[in-house]
């Protein structure tokens, strides 16, 4: 089964985006063809840094490839190494209207918020059902809140099979498990947009220094506490294993500890979660030119599939 997953180069991903999404659609390259590429071309909605740009997709790549993306089982690329996608974001344009778009949450959020909306935003849903309808994906792993774009794809699909005859298949959206709750530092949900978020990679001792930092309440240190409802903890079990997590949470209900103990514990259980990952990454930095020959045959593999699908669609239309 093809599934399709990109992510935005925006920035350095951080414990949220690991849990929430990236752990889990990364898993599912095992049994199944899975596309998973770099949307620089969306991110340019936000980055209007060229240089910074360019570091991000390279660091996403890297990111991805340390987290256990492994391109002997999966095809890794960059959005915009394939520009059949651009040629169909325009078929697709052509019958896509404009109230469809006008309903899409990221532009009717920033309308309503007062803010400046541009056409890149605008017509961002077009051009991501093109990502997923070039490479004939059947499976697209999002998010609650991106399930609307998987309808936009598979609505803009239906229209223009029902127009030129059967030409797309249509995907279906598997939604991630987000009971695994991952709370910021402040105890709000994990994001760049609050400022709480604690990195996959940088600096081990500084990364430290933020846990230690994390904000607490101000109970005494001998009165019982329930572990459910603690954003320690909760961080704590993300990394831990049952039997780990079953004692903290013995020592929550006794009492008698202070959150010192408990952030220094969050540190401890995460560096040896993600040490693994670190290490690779390190090499893999090491190894610039196997990452950029990665992403080359990913391209190619890509272009190759998105070229017999972009060529059905100009034949169906009348283009060729």
């Amino acid at each position: 089964m093809r599934v399709l997953s990109g992510i935005q180069p925006t920035g350095r991903p951080h414990w949220g985006n690991f849990f929430g999404a990236i752990h889990q659609y990364i898993d599912l390259q095992d049994d199944n063809d899975g596309f998973y590429f770099i949307a620089d071309m969306h991110a340019l909605t936000t980055v209007r840094d060229a240089k910074a740009l360019k570091q991000y997709t390279l660091d996403a790549a890297l990111d991805l490839m340390a987290l256990g993306l492994d391109p002997k089982k999966a095809t890794l690329f960059v959005q915009s190494q394939v520009p059949e996608v651009s040629e169909l974001t325009w078929l697709l344009m052509t019958g896509t209207p404009m109230g469809l778009l006008e309903r899409c949450h990221a532009y009717k959020d920033k309308k309503e918020k007062g803010l400046n909306a541009d056409a890149g935003l605008f017509t961002y849903p077009v051009l991501m059902a093109a990502d997923i309808l070039i490479y004939d994906s059947e499976v697209v792993p999002v998010g609650q809140d991106q399930i609307q774009h998987i309808e936009v794809a598979r609505d803009l699909a239906g229209s223009f099979n029902h127009t030129f005859g059967e030409t797309f298949k249509l995907p279906k959206a598997k939604t991630l498990d987000h009971s695994a709750k991952v709370p910021g530092t402040d105890g709000e949900k994990m994001s760049k947009s609050y400022n709480n978020t604690l990195p996959l990679f940088g600096n081990v001792k500084q990364i430290r220094k933020q846990i230690m930092r994390i904000t607490t309440d101000s109970r005494a240190m001998e009165e019982p506490k329930e572990p459910e409802g603690d954003h320690l903890f909760q961080l704590y079990r993300l990394f831990s294993s049952p039997e780990d997590v079953e004692t903290m949470a013995a020592m929550y209900r006794r009492g008698g500890f202070g959150y010192g103990d408990v952030k220094k514990a969050v540190a401890e259980a995460s560096e040896n979660y993600f040490a693994e990952a670190r290490a690779r990454r390190e090499e893999l930095e090491a190894n610039l030119d196997y990452v950029h020959e990665t992403l080359r045959d990913g391209a190619a593999r890509a272009r190759e599939v998105a070229a017999g699908v972009l060529s059905r669609a100009q034949k169906a239309c009348g283009l060729r």
